[in-house]
This record gives structure tokens, C-alpha cells and sequence, in this order.
């Protein structure tokens, strides 16, 4: 079991990933800028999906010929199981593009590394019921995240948007986010360390948040989506990559935005994926609505999150948003819903 109050990514993870992308190219950072082609002419692209979800408007672009239409010959891969280990392999032209969510692309952006943010996959909203959320004894006396101070909360991994989303809403109520105890534990432990009280509370996602309400803990907040718009996939890509391959780039993004258009109109085609793709149990997905995807970038609470990361101490530096976004990407600044 990990335990920290606050964990900062050391400078030397963001080093070791240079390294990476140094055995890979003549400087770290350089990356791949010749865009290869097929036989029949179509540009490659390599992408690095998340082994969990949000994925699947790779897929259904796949699936339905936007990638082919836009003339693209798309691979679809699963990359790092954490995300954020994804940017050394587009550092080092393994592949043109990967996911990741905010917080793992921002521990990249506050180390200087040269990547950007082309489009966003799926934010935060109130479109939705919540999938995720903070979770605590039926009796328990916590009824507010402010209650949160001086007590253990159980996370999957310490440093990343769980941990922020936590300490935001603690700050948020009124408490103070330093006085709150993480610990990493396995997400399938989750649940038994609330019930036996290993642990104050725990956050939990997906399957086992809604296993952790069955079994009779008691659910606090909408999770995540008391942030609306805080983003939680995205896809990027190396800046020189960018800088070299701009209109394969938009046509590529152009033909995910297709796809996040038509699994919003189309959830039978999302959980289709699902079950091919995830280890999530056919009945679960067949019982739950599937989620609501969005290519905007809400820029300003990106703002808001980088701030208060920054203040947390979960990122070394807060970086500008030029080092953030690639100057295509569907930005908007809404401010939230």
C-alpha cells in the first residue's frame, strides 16, 4: 500500500521517459516528423488507446470509414497501462498519437516536454449520472468532503485527477486538502477497505463504484462531475510531429470528431466495443447507459485545474496553455455548464 499526503512526480520519471524517447531519436523531444505512407497512398498513423475506456471513438472512426475517408490508414494499439507513460513512444515516432487524461498529460506539459493536446475525447458534465464518486460507510459521520480533514482516503493511484478531484472538492466545502490522508490501493480493493473501515472513504469508478453502492456504502457528491468540463480523455501528439504533419493532423482529428458525434447518437455501437475491448462484464455494460463524449476543450477549467494542481503540489510548474494545446484544437471557454 502507497501512502501520501501529496505526491509530486519527481523530476527524474520525466527524465526517465526522455531517456525513452532518447534511445528512440537523436534528441529527446524530436519525434517522427515524416508522416509515412501506405501502398495506396494513405498517411499512417499509429495511435495509443487507455486500457480501460474512452476509446471507443477510435474505434467506431474505424469502424464507419472516417478514417479511410479522410485518407488514413489507421493503427489502433492499447498503450501504457498508466497513460501518462504514453508520451515517450510519441516522443520517439513509435506512434503519431496517444491518449491520456488531464492530469497525465499536464505532468508531461510541467516537465517541458513537447507535446499537445489535439482533441478531447470526454469531459465532465451534468449531461450524465455520475460513474465515479466518493464512497463511505452508510453510519458514517463524513457528510461533507470538508469532513474529509484528518481522515484516509482510499484511491486507485496517488498524484493523478482522482486525488485532485478530491482535494478540489475538499478545498471547494471549506476544508483544508492538506490535512486529508491518501493511500493507493488496488481498485477491486476499494469497496472492502471502506466496509472494514481500513480506510475513511475511498473513490471509486466504474463497476466498482456502482458494487461499492450495492454492497450499502454511501455515495457523497456527483464525483467528477461537480467539475464540469474538467477533462478526463484526450488525445495528443509530439509539437514537431505537429508542426510537420498539420493538415494529416486535422484530418485525422476531423474523422474522431465524426466518431465522438456518432457514439453519442449511437450507445449500442459504443457498448458493442466495450464488450470486445474491456474487461468489463457484458451484464454491467448492458445495464448501464454509456458515457457522453466531447472533442471541446474547455480551456478555462483546464485553467482551474492546472491552478490548483499547481497549489496542491501535484504539478512541479503550471504550464501555459501554448504548452498545453495544439493551436487547432477544438478549444472553447465555456468556464463549465
Amino acid at each position: 500500500m502507497q501512502t501520501s499526503r501529496i505526491t509530486r512526480r519527481p523530476t527524474g520519471l520525466a527524465l526517465t521517459a526522455c531517456a525513452v524517447a532518447l534511445s528512440l531519436t537523436t534528441s529527446c523531444g524530436s519525434g517522427s516528423t515524416t508522416g509515412a505512407t501506405s501502398a495506396d497512398g494513405k498517411a499512417k498513423i499509429t495511435v495509443l488507446r487507455s486500457n480501460g475506456a474512452i476509446f471507443e471513438p477510435l474505434y467506431l472512426a474505424q469502424q464507419q470509414g472516417y478514417f479511410e475517408d479522410a485518407g488514413l490508414d489507421v493503427t489502433i494499439k492499447a498503450g501504457a497501462q498508466d497513460t501518462s507513460q504514453n508520451a515517450p513512444s510519441v516522443l520517439g515516432g513509435e506512434a503519431q498519437f496517444a491518449m491520456t487524461d488531464s492530469s497525465g498529460f499536464l505532468k508531461g506539459a510541467a516537465q517541458d516536454m513537447p507535446i499537445r493536446i489535439v482533441t478531447g475525447l470526454q469531459s465532465a458534465t451534468t449531461r450524465t449520472a455520475p460513474t465515479d464518486g466518493l464512497l463511505v460507510k452508510k453510519d458514517s459521520p463524513i457528510r461533507s468532503f470538508a469532513d474529509l480533514e484528518g481522515r484516509t482516503v482510499g484511491i486507485s493511484a496517488l498524484g493523478g485527477t482522482i486525488q485532485f478531484i478530491c482535494e478540489y472538492l475538499v478545498e471547494k466545502d471549506g476544508g483544508d486538502p492538506s490535512k486529508v490522508k491518501f493511500v493507493a490501493l488496488p481498485t477491486s480493493s476499494l469497496t472492502d477497505a471502506a466496509t472494514s473501515g481500513k480506510t475513511d472513504a475511498v473513490f471509486s469508478f466504474g463497476p466498482f463504484y456502482f458494487a461499492g453502492k450495492e454492497s450499502g456504502l454511501r455515495s457523497m457528491g456527483n464525483g467528477m462531475n461537480d467539475l464540469p468540463g474538467m477533462v478526463q480523455g484526450v488525445l495528443f501528439a509530439g509539437q514537431r510531429y505537429l508542426s510537420a504533419n498539420a493538415a494529416t493532423a486535422k484530418k485525422f482529428t476531423g474523422a474522431v470528431a465524426k466518431a465522438i458525434t456518432y457514439a453519442n447518437e449511437h450507445p449500442g455501437a459504443v457498448k458493442a466495443i466495450d464488450k470486445k475491448y474491456t474487461e468489463v462484464p457484458d451484464e454491467f455494460i448492458d445495464a448501464h447507459d454509456t458515457n457522453y463524449y466531447d472533442k471541446n476543450l474547455d480551456t478555462a477549467v483546464m485553467r482551474t485545474v492546472i491552478t490548483k494542481m499547481h497549489t496542491f503540489g501535484l504539478l512541479d510548474k503550471a504550464p501555459a496553455d501554448d504548452a498545453v494545446y495544439w493551436d487547432q484544437a477544438p478549444t472553447v471557454t465555456a468556464g463549465g455548464e
